[in-house]
């Protein structure tokens, strides 16, 4: 299992070129939020914005609208009900990102049932929060399981891989990745990635980040470094870095490090990171 260092930033994080545009930096869809977590889904598009996405589209509960664009006027938000404009979203977008805070009702599972049918042969999905705990009861095929991207905590993992705490182990996690072929990343205070080619272990963290909506925070930069970067599985394994990387460094000085603060400062943390050509 190889450890993650600052090393994978400056591989990943490029330095953005002169004649560039918001659609050179992907089109990222995210999503969740129901009637009864919309703060969910608004972290998640927090950290994708912050975090470069090109553009950024939330599809979610109606009445979770204008505390969106109060919060976050630069995403766009298109009602969950409305499939059609749903399907039209899904159509364009590079990254499709669903589960934070979509909760179990029936219409949350038509949406994940909608988004892996439709999953187009280019397009990542990744699959979070209750759409993981949905997928585990659901019967359904993964169409194009190598561009899918997991991110459960480990009791999530439990019920998608059918392995109780005591057997997470690195062999049996690796095993059931290469069934799924998904790639996985399972969060706990040190999280690791699994993927078709290797493991990771992510050796930072810090006990200020164990604070509702860390995960929503996470899920949003993935699908953001997913969108932009190329080389899709150190995107994954530097986003997962720099979530905590940012985490730890502002926990030297605070008790509770909120998700909202460290997508605050994704944009600076990036800056300093970015590969440039005197690197």
């Amino acid at each position: 299992m190889k450890q993650l260092s600052r090393e994978i930033l400056p591989q990943v994080i490029r330095q953005r070129p002169e004649d560039s545009h918001k659609g050179t930096y992907g089109r990222v869809v995210l999503i969740g939020g129901n009637s009864q977590y919309g703060g969910a889904i608004i972290m998640s598009a927090q950290a994708a914005v912050a975090s470069g996405a090109g553009l950024t589209t939330v599809i979610t509960e109606e009445k979770n609208h204008a505390p969106l664009h109060a919060r976050l006027p630069e995403a766009m938000v298109i009602n969950w009900y409305d499939l059609e404009l749903v399907k039209t979203a899904l159509d364009t977008a590079d990254v499709v990102l669903i589960g934070p805070g979509l909760g179990l009702e029936n219409h949350s599972r038509k949406l994940l049932r909608f988004v892996l049918r439709n999953q187009l042969e280019n397009q990542w999905v990744i699959i979070d929060g209750s759409a993981i705990t949905l997928l585990a009861d659901m019967a359904v095929s993964l169409n194009h399981p190598e561009q899918i991207i997991l991110t459960p905590h480990q009791k999530e993992w439990e019920r998608i891989s059918g392995l109780p705490l005591a057997k997470q182990t690195d062999e049996n996690n690796q095993l059931t990745q290469q069934k799924l072929q998904a790639s996985i990343v399972v969060k706990s205070h040190r999280t690791r990635i699994y993927t078709s080619h290797n493991s990771y272990l992510n050796t930072i963290g810090t006990p200020a980040m164990a604070t509702g909506g860390m995960g929503d925070t996470l899920a949003g930069i993935i699908a953001s470094f997913i969108a932009q970067f190329d080389a899709k599985e150190h995107a994954l394994c530097a986003a997962v870095y720099l979530h905590s990387l940012i985490g730890e460094e502002l926990g030297k000085d605070s008790y509770v490090v909120l998700p909202t603060s460290i997508s605050t400062h994704l944009s600076s943390y990036m800056k300093r990171y970015e590969q440039t050509s005197e690197k």
